[in-house]
């Protein structure tokens, strides 16, 4: 099948794929712990799907492009500003897509090296990968000079099912002159008569919902914001104007790279003067203060508020990491699942939860953000 022919095959059916796409993915919660190196094969088939919907995004996004086909629903902010850069810099681009399949491929490359090679290995694994991540995330932000997004590439908002099609105008019916020529005569005389309604029982009016105008029409104005991004949708991230907002944008990007390079020399080094606490301490208080000395965006800046707001709750991954795992959230949530055995329903919700606690004492890739 040629790349034309899938393509067509691609824009045809969808809604089925990306159904089949949706499903696969949500059996990939389950497999862990079902047969031996299920977890290897669920993230496996995880990263497959993800890497054959980015490919399948590629395509959707070559159709969208084509002034044919219209959504009926308005791409979001974030689709309109990740689609003005990746169709305006190539190097964007390949940056945001290599940064995509390192992200969708590096919890399946940490098993794999666990099976294959040493614990040392292993974290030297961990590292690159992370340096590399790091510095195609300064690349980004060097040629952006905004805060990042997550994902940077374009979501999937469009289904080519949906294409906008012009509305039919309802074709007049021609009525017969209503005169008593026109109507036979064994029908005039048929009269629907009218019930008779009492005066003391006049209908009820309405409930009266009248909106007032001001509030009406502010809802339908334009903001200069909105004026702006339909020009450049790059207008919609404002740039980093001060050495502050830089500064706290590069240690939100390097903060991974210096977690894992504490955890590594720690785990490595079971001997050494390190605590092992001190990782998450100084990966939790690089993200604190970047959060501190960040900038407060305008209330009309809706995209860098969503993302700063995914930023903050990121932060709830640290009650899966470190000590804060194993002296607290590891504890309850066994104690969670313990009781829920007895249960028929809660049960398999105990099942699920203690497959998935190994996993995330032994696979760094699990709790990373």
């Amino acid at each position: 099948m040629s790349i034309a022919a899938y393509e067509s095959f691609l824009i045809n059916n969808a809604s089925t794929i990306n159904t089949i796409e949706s499903t696969l993915r949500s059996v990939t919660w389950f497999l862990p712990g079902r047969f031996k190196d299920a977890e290897l094969a669920s993230e496996s088939l995880s990263a497959s799907l993800n890497l054959i919907t980015l490919y399948h995004d590629t395509l959707l996004a070559r159709r969208l492009a084509d002034p044919k086909y219209k959504p009926l629903v308005p791409p979001t902010i974030h689709t309109r500003y990740t689609r003005a850069y990746v169709e305006r810099s190539g190097l964007y681009r390949w940056i945001s897509r290599a940064l995509e399949v390192i992200k969708y491929v590096e919890l399946v490359s940490e098993m794999t090296l666990r099976r294959k090679t040493s614990s040392g290995n292993v974290w030297k694994g961990i590292v690159a990968l992370e340096s590399v991540k790091a510095a195609l995330r300064l690349f980004l932000l060097r040629l952006t000079r905004r805060p990042l997004l997550s994902p940077p590439i374009p979501e999937r908002d469009f289904e080519p099912s949906q294409e906008a099609s012009p509305t039919p105008k309802p074709t007049p019916i021609a009525l017969p002159p209503q005169n008593s020529d026109s109507v036979p005569a064994h029908l005039r005389n048929n009269h629907i008569p009218h019930p008779f309604t009492p005066p003391d029982s006049a209908p009820a009016s309405p409930v009266s919902t009248v909106v007032p105008v001001d509030e009406y029409l502010r809802t339908k104005a334009l903001t200069t914001t909105d004026i702006r991004s339909s020009i450049n949708p790059t207008s919609l991230l404002r740039s980093l104007s001060s050495s502050r907002d830089w500064v706290a944008e590069v240690l939100y990007i390097l903060r991974p790279l210096i977690y894992v390079l504490a955890l590594a020399r720690t785990k490595l080094n079971p001997a050494s003067r390190i605590s092992s606490a001190a990782p998450l301490a100084v990966s939790l208080a690089i993200d604190l203060f970047s959060r501190a000395i960040r900038r407060v965006p305008h209330p009309s800046a809706g995209l860098e508020r969503a993302e700063y707001a995914r930023r903050d709750r990121d932060l709830l991954w640290y009650f899966l990491r470190g000590d804060i795992w194993e002296s607290y959230t590891k504890p309850k949530l066994s104690a969670i699942a313990r009781k829920a055995e007895s249960g028929m329903i809660l049960g398999l919700v105990g099942a699920f939860v203690k497959d998935w606690i190994p996993l995330i004492d032994e696979y760094y890739y699990y709790t990373a953000s």
